[in-house]
């Protein structure tokens, strides 16, 4: 099967930021975690796939569909997910219904009250009278009433409580279970990424740092700490995002590299260790130039 999406040389310009050559796919049946820190370029990537601004340069498909030439046709195959509620406040689900109805070619009404009714949504009350978390469910259940193969989320989880965040998650696990569906899914939350992301995407500055599979995370690269005299001229060079506190150090490596730090502890990384280790390691290059 073909890849439910495909970025390649993806470039677009602002006055003060540049997504520059970005490109990554994502195979059916995978939840994919895009992180990097604020101003990084995720919104603009998920703005690009909408093509709700003009790229620059670079191609992007959706099921084998070009997002600007087949826009109509991709737009039925992405159901999406804002961190801020896009349905109108002042209009009932019933009516947002009618609405979907007419926009999407495979809307199914039965699925979307079924789905309602499952999360405790009524058709009837107007969105704004609904909290965050269920705001978040009426967009999901909207993004699922109408067969889309790929679901995009611009953190969808921030601001729910615990209990709302654990039930987003085991939409989007159930959504991809068949292994024809995946998810493209923006948080700062990376936490949620651990529970559910089988690839991870890392951008820095507008930059593709990395993208890989969580289990190849922890087979690159190792989380080291130790005393101070264990850090050496020699194999300082090969930390990435070094921090020196007053009780030793801590830093990410390779794997390969791990011979050169001796009587040092090693840990395996999360998708946290990953971020903060790469932006500390860029932060650092960058006062350096």
């Amino acid at each position: 099967m073909n890849n439910i999406l495909e970025i390649t040389g993806l470039s677009k310009s602002y006055k003060d930021f540049t997504l520059d050559n970005a490109g990554f796919t994502i195979e059916p049946g995978t939840v994919m975690g895009l992180i990097g820190q604020n101003g990084a370029g995720k919104t603009t990537i998920i703005r690009l796939i909408m093509n709700m601004t003009a790229r620059e340069s670079g191609e992007i498909t959706v099921c084998g569909l070009d997002n600007i030439r087949d826009e109509i046709a991709v737009k039925n195959k992405i159901g999406f997910v804002s961190d801020e509620c896009y349905l109108y406040f002042n209009t009932t689900l019933a009516r947002t219904a009618k609405a979907c109805a007419a926009a999407f070619e495979n809307w199914d009404g039965e699925k979307f009250s079924g789905l309602l009714k499952k999360w405790g949504l009524s058709e009837k009350k107007k969105v704004m009278t609904f909290s965050k978390g269920m705001q978040t469910k009426a967009m999901l259940a909207v993004a699922l009433s109408h067969n889309a193969e790929l679901l995009i989320l611009d953190e969808p989880t921030a601001g729910l409580d615990p209990v709302a965040r654990i039930e987003v998650l085991d939409i989007l696990r159930e959504f991809v279970s068949d292994g024809n569906h995946s998810v493209l899914f923006s948080t700062h939350i990376t936490g949620d990424l651990d529970k559910i992301a089988d690839v991870i995407t890392l951008i820095i500055d507008g930059r593709i740092k990395e993208s890989t599979s969580i289990d190849m995370i922890e087979d690159k690269y190792a989380v080291i700490s130790g005393s101070s005299d264990k850090l050496t001229p020699e194999n300082e060079p090969f930390t990435i995002g070094l921090r020196k506190l007053s009780t030793g150090f801590e830093a990410l490596v390779k794997r390969e590299e791990l011979p050169r730090f001796k009587g040092v502890s090693k840990r395996n990384p999360n998708v946290e260790n990953l971020l903060t280790f790469s932006i500390w390691e860029n932060n650092k290059n960058k006062e350096e130039k």
